[in-house]
């Protein structure tokens, strides 16, 4: 059964299903979409501008004190200091204008620098990812729960894979390590093209746990939170907890949380 939503839950559930009915039009008109370059193999479309735009009126009609980070628009201070919203507007830009159906809206609260609450919404498959600090994770109105799997040749990780302009060569180079090791324990590996999404999965169980680095704050915000209050355990791949900074993660389920990211950080010393 479902836990009862809070007001702010409800707030974030109502914005991301209003901006997603124009964004369901966009994506069936993906050919006709105006593109713009933000610099090599990373796309901003008018369906992100007009998303942002629509999630950032809802949100501030509700809660007109607080803040915003926003991937397009910035940061905008409110006048309650303490709070803010943290949006990627559609997270997986790159499926999107490829006609992939896999990306996501994010949408998070941070709360006295705390991630209180988050919503993944993806609007292909009408999937309602939300989670809020002591009440649990959720799909639409079933409980989440990470996996159960101990064993690494039995459980498959998703990561996201550098790309032309991300990263240096290096990072490249560490990345692969990073992956073959991975490969070489494990039943498999996935890169779908949106982070928020790759930790809703790992919130319900589908994957067993995530890595990547370089990522920014509104790529992983709500996703942090969906992962813990799934039973999962996020940290960065050095254990450490300022993951909104560093923009390096790893959430896994809690059998595997330490083996994993010790796989990962010996990959880099080779």
């Amino acid at each position: 059964m479902a836990a009862l939503q809070s007001a702010n839950i409800t707030v974030m559930i109502k914005a991301a299903r209003k901006a997603s009915r124009k964004l369901k039009r966009d994506y069936g008109e993906v050919d006709q979409l105006q593109v713009s370059s933000k610099g090599p193999a990373d796309f901003v479309t008018a369906a992100d501008v007009r998303t942002e735009e629509m999630l950032r009126d809802e949100l501030a009609y509700a809660r007109p004190d607080y803040g915003f980070l926003l991937e397009e628009g910035g940061e905008i201070t409110g006048e309650d200091a303490s709070r803010r919203w943290i949006i990627d507007p559609i997270d997986g830009t790159t499926n999107f204008i490829h006609g992939i159906p896999h990306f996501a809206m994010s949408i998070a609260l941070e709360e006295n620098g705390e991630i209180t609450a988050g919503v993944i919404y993806e609007p292909i498959n009408e999937q309602m990812f939300w989670a809020e600090k002591g009440q649990g994770a959720f799909l639409n109105d079933r409980r989440m729960r990470v996996s159960g799997r101990a064993q690494m040749d039995q459980s498959i990780f998703a990561t996201g894979i550098p790309f032309m302009g991300r990263g240096e060569p290096g990072d490249h180079e560490a990345f692969l390590k990073q992956m073959g090791a991975v490969m070489a324990v494990s039943a498999g590996i996935r890169r779908f093209g949106s982070a928020a999404l790759d930790l809703a999965y790992v919130a319900a169980g589908r994957f067993d746990g995530f890595w990547e680095t370089g990522l920014k704050p509104w790529d992983i915000a709500a996703g942090i939170i969906m992962v813990r209050e799934a039973g999962g355990m996020v940290t960065e791949l050095d254990g450490r907890d300022r993951m909104l900074e560093s923009g390096s993660i790893l959430a896994v389920n809690p059998n595997l949380h330490q083996e994993l990211g010790q796989i990962i950080r010996m990959a880099g010393k080779k």
